[in-house]
């Protein structure tokens, strides 16, 4: 490891006898339990087994489960992002079937319309683009 190493490197796989730190709670062991990785297995997915300091020993962890003491913070920062990634993809799922409903009410109340069956096998969307491409034409 180099003097001035600011590098994230979350995505190097692990060696044997590294130290690692849990990244969450595991069976026996607490979120941000320091251990030594003893063993490497696995080709395209990687796992390890683990000696904890508080004893416990824990096989076939993920990396995904592990993080190295000095990478901790560059840990958290992903993980924030990732939260606010996912909670801004709910809002705009929110939002999306929001609309989506309402979309639905207008359409469901014209299902005596002898159209009602093809408009079932159109996508929303499409059917949204052409009304507005008609108000825009003044059709």
């Amino acid at each position: 490891m180099g003097l001035f190493r600011n590098a994230n490197t979350l995505d190097r796989p692990f060696s044997r006898n590294e130290v690692v730190v849990a990244t969450g709670d595991l069976p026996g062991v607490p979120a941000r339990t320091a251990g030594k990785v003893k063993v490497v297995n696995g080709v395209t997915w990687r796992r390890y087994w683990v000696f904890f300091d508080n004893g416990v020993h824990l096989g076939s962890l993920d990396s995904h489960e592990l993080v190295r003491p000095e990478d901790w913070d560059h840990f958290l920062a992903a993980r924030a992002e990732r939260e606010a990634a996912a909670a801004a993809a709910a809002a705009a799922a929110a939002a999306g079937a929001a609309a989506g409903e309402d979309t639905a009410a207008a359409t469901s109340a014209d299902d005596d319309s002898p159209n009602a069956r093809l408009r079932a096998m159109v996508p929303t969307y499409l059917l949204e683009r052409s009304a507005s491409a008609r108000a825009r034409l003044g059709a």
